[in-house]
């Protein structure tokens, strides 16, 4: 999975560049470079800690979009598993890529005995935001994350019912 450190890399600042560049300070835009992220994710998938997941979704060999989840650091999260990532390349938005990533996850803390998992969204991130809900995500409180560059608003997305949520009949 370390070899897939740089094409995530790329993805992820493509994606949190689009996403975040009118929400986030001009200073958290430059500074959060593929260059930064490249080193984050091979950190990240250089060390083998347990409970850390990475699921990748690839077409014709290169990734499409991934996701990240582990143990949450912020209180509000109670016992629910955190998605820490979930970025999907933007041209092939709309295909189900997020949903399958979500429910893939889903499946694998299932497995590993959670019931529910959550994940934040800055707050004005519009499209994530009617994203989460119409994937069953309820909305579950507000923090702010203390980021390593910027002191973002979130909303916390719930689902408390992971069971629920990979059922085909459950809409989720």
């Amino acid at each position: 999975m370390r070899a897939d450190a740089e094409a995530i890399a790329a993805l992820h600042a493509a994606v949190w560049h689009e996403t975040y560049r009118h929400l986030a300070p001009p200073a958290a835009v430059a500074a959060l470079t593929e260059a930064r992220r490249l080193q984050h994710w091979q950190d990240m998938l250089g060390e083998d800690i347990p409970g850390r997941l990475t699921l990748v979704a690839e077409a014709d060999t290169q990734i499409i979009g991934f996701m990240h989840a582990a143990a949450p650091q912020e209180p509000l999260f109670g016992e629910r598993y955190e998605i820490k990532h979930l970025y999907v390349d933007r041209r092939l938005a709309r295909r189900g890529i997020g949903r399958l990533l979500l429910k893939q996850i889903a499946l694998m803390l299932l497995a590993r005995g959670h019931r529910a998992m959550a994940l934040g969204v800055v707050a004005g991130n519009e499209p994530a935001i009617r994203f989460y809900e119409a994937l069953g995500g309820k909305l579950s409180g507000r923090y702010t994350d203390p980021g390593p560059l910027w002191r973002s608003d979130n909303l916390l997305y719930a689902w408390d019912d992971l069971a629920a949520f990979v059922e085909p009949s459950s809409g989720g």
